[in-house]
């Protein structure tokens, strides 16, 4: 069986799809990237008879209502949006947004002397010879003749014959053929969002979770366009704060509506940690209310499936866009929000760049807002969310497929609850073998986004660790200052000593501390300059440490997980001190995950 029909239509007939709403254009599928050239070589095309590519639709699956009636699903369109978007634009005369979000309109003058499209400019509005839009024209907005007459006066001189011929050709637009591919109903929303992905990439990743984005941006019936906007309004305004103003000037009624006076907080509001994209937001908001973990559920969902009887129902549909609308305004809830950043900083996870996986904090809130939901105790909540968050972290929960396990994950804690089945993953995952070579073994490289290596740092933070050889500065603000980390054993004294950038650039190897220490140790081994420090510290001279007592020396060095023997280390005991500290700062990382 064919998956696929292949035909022609006139744009007339797309155009009033698109009218009646058989065809589901997403108001903001995307921003129109077109320039306004591109729609004028568009409408040229179609003047000349060129082929335009092909518009790529899908028809949803046929939808019972409440009456037990069938529906016809809508046809949604899969490829081809910005020609939908240009023709819309150019013929039917709708206003598009822009790339900064603000609606415009795009008007196309025509030159029926020597048969030119232009986008018009105050040039061609003023010159008798253009008509500065064919919108009326092609539309049926003002007759033919009409618009005939209309030019002819303002150029008498012209051949009236011609004029006639080619004002016709330019209504005639509306009779050009433009191919549709239209995938079968049938397919089902795995194969059809499997299409969306590939026939889109041009040189931009996408994923399904775009697919439902252009789910939800087409529906009205539901109000999914409305939650498309505020998806793409929040994450903008963590990032853009003067996007509020282009809402309150270009969308009133987006400005009218609940879902602005929910969000409009993040006008004012500070987010450099976790600042989600959409596709981030649609995975709490989905997962959190609907208990599931895979975006392909999601449009069979919004598409009124029944999995159950293998039908799809409207009353499905519309609860489905309930629940996911409910998701979203507990998201972005200013409330929920800044708790579940302040909960996340209290870890010691204190900036982006120590989370390596976006879906960890991304199924850690789900988890913060399901518990609250549940009503559990707030202190209860944090505690379960704090060690999910970081044992999730630590084992690289969600480094691969990661939609397979955050539907496990969800499933299971509804099925055992959160203690039973936190419980189980640390008994699988992190027991006494994980703590004991594990952790060490991963450790054991010179990638600073290492997961373990930067728990640790956590764990730092955590516990308001001082800086290497500083005396108050404190590790948590070198790395908020984005300040570098440095070498222990100096790259150049081992470089010298014949390691490679390997052997040296281990994390292990690594401390945070001053750039004004590091540059004093300079090459020096640490037999040697840890003896100058020690010396410094008893005469009170403050030069390559701003530590002034012994015994905070030695403090010091063992909150940096530091061995003992340090103070007689030379390149000859290099590999000795990487085990000896990497089993240190495993030990620290375990302390600190239990006491989370």
């Amino acid at each position: 069986m064919p998956k696929y029909s292949v035909h022609q239509q006139p744009v007339e007939t797309l155009l009033s799809w698109i009218k009646s709403g058989d065809i589901a254009i997403p108001e903001i599928q995307r921003p129109f990237v077109w320039k306004s050239a591109k729609v004028r070589d568009l409408i040229d095309s179609l003047y000349q008879g060129y082929p335009v590519g092909y518009i790529i639709t899908w028809r949803n699956p046929d939808v019972k209502l409440k009456n037990g009636e069938l529906s016809a699903g809508k046809k949604v369109l899969i490829d081809g949006q910005q020609r939908i978007t240009a023709l819309t634009a150019a013929i039917v005369g709708r206003r598009v947004l822009n790339k900064n979000y603000k609606e415009i309109n795009i008007r196309i003058a025509f030159n029926p002397l020597n048969e030119k499209f232009e986008v018009l400019n105050k040039a061609l509005e003023k010159s008798p010879e253009w008509i500065n839009n064919i919108n009326p024209i092609i539309n049926d907005e003002i007759s033919i003749t009409k618009a005939i007459s209309a030019y002819l006066n303002v150029n008498p001189e012209v051949d009236e014959d011609l004029i006639i011929e080619r004002i016709e050709n330019l209504k005639r637009i509306k009779n050009k053929q433009v191919g549709i591919i239209e995938l079968d109903h049938s397919l089902n929303i795995d194969t059809v969002t499997e299409i969306f992905i590939r026939i889109n990439q041009k040189g931009v990743v996408l994923s399904n979770a775009d697919f439902v984005m252009s789910k939800i941006a087409s529906d009205e019936e539901h109000g999914g366009n409305r939650m498309r906007k505020l998806i793409d309004y929040f994450c903008r305004l963590i990032v853009d704060k003067d996007f509020n103003k282009h809402i309150l000037d270009n969308d009133k009624a987006f400005a009218a509506h609940e879902y602005y006076k929910a969000s409009q907080w993040m006008t004012n509001g500070q987010d450099d940690l976790f600042v989600p994209d959409y596709i981030d937001m649609l995975r709490v908001s989905f997962t959190y209310k609907f208990s599931r973990g895979k975006f392909s559920d999601l449009v069979a969902l919004l598409s009124g499936r029944n999995f159950e009887t293998r039908t799809y129902e409207d009353e499905i549909a519309e609860q489905s866009y309930l629940k996911l609308s409910d998701g979203l305004v507990n998201f972005v809830n200013q409330t929920n929000y800044q708790r579940f950043l302040m909960l996340v900083k209290s870890t010691g996870l204190i900036s982006n760049k120590l989370i390596s996986s976006k879906n960890s904090l991304n199924f850690s809130y789900t988890l913060y807002l399901k518990l609250r939901n549940e009503g559990m105790a707030e202190t209860e909540t944090q505690h379960f969310v704090k060690r999910w968050l970081v044992m999730s972290l630590l084992i690289g929960r969600y480094s691969g497929s990661s939609e397979s396990m955050i539907d496990e994950d969800i499933k299971q804690i509804n099925e055992k609850g959160i203690a039973a089945y936190l419980d189980q993953m640390e008994k699988t995952h992190l027991g006494e073998g994980y703590w004991d070579f594990g952790i060490i073994s991963d450790l054991e490289t010179s990638s600073v986004n290492n997961n373990a290596y930067n728990i640790y740092l956590a764990s730092q933070c955590n516990s308001n660790a001082v800086a290497f050889l500083s005396k108050s500065m404190k590790i948590s603000s070198l790395i908020e200052q984005r300040g570098d980390v440095h070498h222990i054993f100096p790259k150049n004294y081992l470089a010298e000593n014949g390691f490679t950038p390997k052997q040296y650039n281990q994390v292990a190897n690594f401390v945070y501390t001053e750039q004004a220490t590091n540059i004093k140790v300079g090459k020096m081994a640490p037999n040697i300059y840890l003896a100058k420090v020690k010396d410094q510290v008893n005469q009170g001279v403050l030069d390559i440490s701003t530590i002034d007592k012994e015994q905070d020396l030695y403090s010091n060095l063992l909150n940096n997980d530091m061995p003992t023997e340090v103070f007689n280390y030379t390149h000859l005991d290099y590999n000795s001190f990487l085990m000896a500290r990497r089993k240190l700062m495993a030990k620290r990382i375990k302390q600190y995950y239990e006491s989370l």
